[in-house]
């Protein structure tokens, strides 16, 4: 007797595309956004180019490596380290965006601020991407990428300032409190911040949303959210997961930042499985061969070379 009648569809439904600076990004090709700091203070010891030639060979060392998007921040996204006033940050980043530009004229640049008037500084270095890490918090800044003709990232930070770390984070609505409350939660603020970007005429494939794990999230919360990144990609905007060496990586593990690289990548293949496809990381080849591999299993992409079992020439 036969006991399978029928096959469930292996995968989830492929994801929105992000299109920016003629390159597309999908289930087949997800994108590896290289991080790089132009701070001596980023919370990884690994990731800090305050000098211009570190973050250049950074730039050149990433690219080499597989990176699709570089994004630049000036500006410690903790409240430890130092206050970075607009005119500090815009040095910080506008000289070393400008310079990659001309050294990579292909590559996509993002820019990881909160402010409309750094944003509008990196006119000059015709920057691709803005990455509001703070989810809105300069209500300009929608306005300013729409300008520049940029993409756009709406994140989730739990209503938190800038630069505030999560201290008694609490999520309920009115189903109750549970761990899906935080995910509901994230699920309208990117909904709102999407519709805030089309709005001011950003178009839709270049909205990406990004559930922001760890921000005004307790562990907990960024796993519930994680676990559900499906749910995320039925918004039906292109999904960007910031993994990379944080804090839930490293309380689900007892890690320090260091040894955390192993976690990031289980936690990245998941996430690219269920249909995100942007991976903002420290880590560029090892990211890259993750989302290949996890590409090429769900089908999306042919393996690079398949001659196993294949009849031999003669």
């Amino acid at each position: 007797m036969c006991l399978v009648t029928a096959l469930s569809s292996p995968t989830p439904p492929a994801p929105a595309a992000l299109r920016l600076r003629g390159h597309e990004f999908t289930a087949a090709r997800p994108a590896v956004m290289a991080i790089i700091n132009r701070t001596p203070d980023s919370f990884w010891s690994g990731n800090r180019h305050f000098s211009i030639d570190s973050a250049m060979r950074a730039l050149h060392d990433a690219v080499s490596q597989g990176a699709d998007i570089i994004d630049v921040g000036g500006v410690r996204a903790g409240q430890e380290g130092d206050v970075v006033e607009p005119d500090e940050e815009i040095r910080r980043v506008v000289p070393f965006l400008e310079a990659a530009r001309l050294a990579h004229p292909d590559i996509v640049l993002s820019l990881d601020t909160w402010r409309a008037e750094v944003a509008r500084a990196a006119a000059s270095a015709g920057v691709d991407l803005i990455n509001d890490t703070w989810a809105g918090h300069d209500r300009d800044l929608v306005g300013v990428a729409a300008e520049l003709r940029a993409g756009i990232v709406c994140s989730h930070t739990g209503g938190l300032p800038p630069r505030t770390d999560p201290v008694d984070v609490h999520y309920e609505d009115e189903q109750g409190d549970d761990e899906l409350a935080v995910v509901r939660d994230v699920l309208r603020t990117l909904r709102a911040g999407a519709e805030r970007a089309l709005e001011a005429g950003v178009p839709a494939d270049r909205v990406l949303v990004d559930p922001t794990l760890d921000f005004g999230k307790t562990t907990r919360n960024s796993l519930a959210v994680l676990r559900h990144t499906a749910d995320v990609v039925q918004l039906g905007f292109p999904v960007l997961q910031a993994i990379s060496r944080k804090d839930f990586v490293g309380e689900s593990l007892d890690l320090p930042a260091d040894d955390r690289l192993e976690g990031s990548l289980a936690a990245t293949a998941l996430a690219a499985w269920m249909g995100a496809t942007v991976f903002r990381t420290h880590d560029v080849r090892a990211t890259r061969r993750v989302l290949d591999m996890v590409a090429t299993v769900r089908g999306d992409r042919p393996p690079s070379i398949a001659v196993r079992g294949e009849p031999e020439e003669h």
